[in-house]
Formats: structure tokens, sequence, C-alpha cells
């Protein structure tokens, strides 16, 4: 149990300590955050490798106290140091990966050459490797009986958690955040792309009921297809359909106790950071303008514990790295509110 004798939440946070500046052990806390530093397949901005990094250094500066759920960080939340082979990994594979996307970008036949051959089996086996490397993880700390959450990373980094939850948990739906539906298959070729994390997670996960995806505003022909086509295991509520309903005078109360009642009993929310409006998330991988302000979402998660439903899991993804630290600013709220929700809902 995480020792608090001699902590003080209103004194300066000690940079020694562990997130949000609490004295906190992988022994001792419940709440563990696998740092997962792996953006191999992002198609536009990159950076969000070392997110977990400077969202640490920007956690000493959140406040502990939450009215709403007062005292959970008592309950010892840890972040993972970065695994630096994991790191390195990506590292080295991101830049294989761009040198493809641009190969084929030109229209050029990839069977024409084998070291592109060659690179993009690397980086599907890569994929395989960082899977069942967050799958190893979530399961040894479900094992001590912990909460366990994720902190990316791209967006393709959560599906071994959701296989870890569906060991432990059984059937459960996905609440995603997201300004894209995600539900592409193998994007530019890449079988664990950050565009096909829901399309992987329907695919290879039956103990997923459902998804239900808000905020999306950027998406393919192909996506609403297979939408359309999903006999509502993917139920989407996209930005321009939430804001005309606000517009012609619905609620944004009635609009998240909608969407909340389409989830099942136990729910794992999946927060891309490009959801929310992009000067929160100025340096995102993929930034598309709208989207929401953050006390919109945090609402729309309350509404979830308000319901009695069990939240029971959260990945946090695709926050940038920029000039400036106001993405690690925004990134170290988010994740201390859900940190808190999690520990709420399982107290």
């Amino acid at each position: 149990m995480l020792d608090l004798t001699n902590f003080d939440q209103n004194g300066v946070a000690n940079p020694n300590n562990n997130v949000f500046g609490l004295p906190s052990t992988e022994e001792n806390a419940d709440l563990i955050i696998i740092n997962v530093p792996w953006e191999v397949t992002v198609s536009y901005g990159a950076g969000t490798a070392r997110a977990p990094e400077s969202i640490l250094k920007a956690s000493m500066q959140v406040d502990l106290y939450d009215p709403d759920y007062p005292d959970m960080w008592k309950r010892g939340f840890y972040l993972q140091p970065t695994d630096r082979t994991v790191l390195l990994k990506s590292d080295f594979l991101r830049k294989e990966a761009e040198l493809y996307i641009d190969y084929i970008s030109k229209g050029e036949a990839l069977f024409k050459n084998q070291f592109m051959c060659r690179t993009i089996r690397e980086v599907n086996e890569g994929g395989g490797y960082l899977n069942n490397w967050v799958y190893e993880q979530a399961k040894k700390y479900f094992d001590q009986h912990k909460l366990v959450c994720l902190l990316g990373g791209d967006h393709s980094t959560p599906l071994g958690l959701y296989k870890a939850l569906a060991e432990k948990h059984g059937e459960f739906g996905i609440l995603q955040i997201d300004a894209h539906c995600d539900l592409r298959k193998a994007y530019e070729g890449f079988v664990y792309s950050h565009a096909s994390i829901m399309y992987n997670t329907l695919n290879e996960i039956p103990e997923v009921k459902n998804i239900v995806q808000v905020g999306v505003r950027d998406f393919g022909q192909d996506e609403w297809e297979y939408i359309k086509n999903s006999d509502y295991r993917v139920i989407t509520y996209f930005d321009k359909e939430i804001k005309e309903r606000q517009y012609e005078g619905d609620t944004f109360r009635n609009i998240a106790e909608e969407i909340v009642s389409k989830l099942p009993q136990k729910v794992h929310i999946s927060f891309d950071i490009d959801g929310l409006d992009p000067k929160l998330c100025p340096d995102t991988g993929t930034p598309v303008p709208g989207g929401f302000e953050l006390d919109r979402m945090f609402f729309l998660f309350k509404k979830i514990l308000e319901s009695g439903r069990q939240l029971i899991g959260f990945d946090l993804v695709e926050i940038g790295v920029g000039e400036t630290d106001w993405n690690a600013n925004v990134g170290a709220r988010v994740l201390y509110k859900l940190c808190s929700m999690l520990a709420a809902s399982n107290n």
C-alpha cells in the first residue's frame, strides 16, 4: 500500500517522484499506466512516441484535488519508465516506414522493389511484436490485481491491452473519442496501422461488443460502408451531427446520455487526443478542424459512472510534442482525470 504519511499534496512536486509528483512505485500503486513509446505507422506528424516522458514532466504541475473524484490519487498512480528497447525499435521502424510511404506515394509497384517488400514485412512484424509486448505487460499487472491503462504513442498501441481486458472481463464496449474512425484495413499496407486500430479490434477480439465513436469528422467511404454494415457493432456520433443537433436546440446532456446508453455494462475509453479542438492539441499526429472542448468530454465520461456502468480501463494516445509543453500540459490533465475516474469506478 502507498505510504502517504509524510506526503504533502499542497507542496512543490518532487521531480524524483513518479507521475503527478506521487511517491508511487510499481509495487505500491493500485493503478499502473503502461508507457508505450511507439509511432511507427504515423502518416502525418510525428513525435507522440516521446509524449509519455513529456507528460510525466508536465504532470508535476497538476493539482491533486478533484471535487468529482476526491482522494483517488491516494490509491497510487504509477507510470512505467520508458522502455528504451521499445522506443529504439519504434525509431528504427519509423524511418523504414517513412521510406516505404514515400515510395508507394509515387505510385511505384511494391513487387518490383525487394527492399520495400522487406521493409513492409519488418514493419508489420514490429506491430505484432508491440501488440504482444503490451499484452504481456497488461496481463502481468492484471495478475497482480492492479488497474491498468495505457499512455501512447500512436493509436495502434492499445490492441494488446484490449486483448488482456477481454481475457479478464469478458464482454465490454469501447467509447472512442477521435477525429477519425480508424476502421481502415491495413492502411498503406501496414497491418497494425494507427488508422486500423478499431478494424483490428473488431476483427480479432469478439469480446468487444461494440465501439461507440464520438467526434469523427475525417473518414473514408470504405469506413462509412463498414459502419453501415456493422449491425450496430460500430455506432458513430459524427462531430457534424452532434453540433447540428445542438444548433437545433438539443442539449449536450441529452446527447451524452444517449451515447452512454449505447454502451454495455463494462466500458473502456479510447481517447485519441485529436478528438479535441486542435487548439488543445496542436501537435497531434493528424489534427482536424472541429472537435470538442475538454470539459464536454469530462462531462460525457462522468455520465458513464453516473449510469452505473463500470470503467475498466482507458488508453490516451496521439499526444504530440511541440516547441512548448502545451500538448503535454493538456495531456497530463486528461491523464489525471481518467486515472481518477478509473480508480473511482473500481473503488
